[in-house]
C-alpha cells in the first residue's frame, strides 16, 4: 500500500508543476508582463525558457522516479524564488495580504511534500526501481 500511496502523491506533486509548465507555455506573452509586473526583467525570454525546462524536466524526473533528488533540486530552484517574488505577501495591504499569506503557506507546504518525497526515495513504482531489478536474458 505504502508504495501505491507513494506513486499517486508523486504523481499528484508532479502535476502542479505540470500545469505550471503549460500554463507559462500557454500564456507565455501574459506570464512576461507578468514578471515586468514584478520587476523581473533581466533577460525575460531566458528566464522563462529556464523555468519552462525546468518544470517540465523536473516533473518528468519526479513521475518517473529516476533521479528524483534531481529533480526535486530542480523544483524547488524555480518554487522557492518564484513563490518568494509572486507571493510576497508582506508587501500587501488588507485583505488581499490574506490571500497571498495563504498562497504563500501552500507553496510551503508544497516545499515540504518535495522534500519528503526527496528523503523517501521513488518507492518501489519507479523507472530507477525497474531497471535495478530486469535481468536480461543470456547474460551471466
Amino acid at each position: 500500500m505504502k508504495d501505491i500511496v507513494d506513486l499517486i502523491g508523486r504523481l499528484f506533486v508532479a502535476l502542479i508543476f505540470a500545469y505550471e509548465a503549460f500554463d507559462t507555455i500557454f500564456y507565455y506573452k501574459q506570464t512576461k508582463m507578468m514578471l515586468t509586473e514584478y520587476g523581473v526583467l533581466w533577460r525575460q525570454d531566458l528566464l522563462m525558457g529556464l523555468a519552462i525546462f525546468t518544470l517540465v524536466f523536473g516533473c518528468l524526473l519526479l513521475i518517473s522516479g529516476y533521479r528524483i533528488g534531481l529533480g526535486v533540486i530542480l523544483l524547488l530552484a524555480y518554487w522557492i524564488p518564484a513563490t518568494l517574488i509572486v507571493h510576497d505577501f508582506w508587501t500587501f495591504e488588507e485583505p488581499q495580504r490574506r490571500v497571498e499569506a495563504m498562497i504563500f503557506m501552500k507553496n510551503l507546504a508544497i516545499v515540504g511534500g518535495l522534500l519528503i518525497i526527496w528523503v523517501n526515495g521513488a518507492g518501489r513504482y519507479s523507472i530507477k526501481r525497474l531497471f535495478a531489478t530486469t535481468r536480461v536474458r543470456g547474460v551471466n
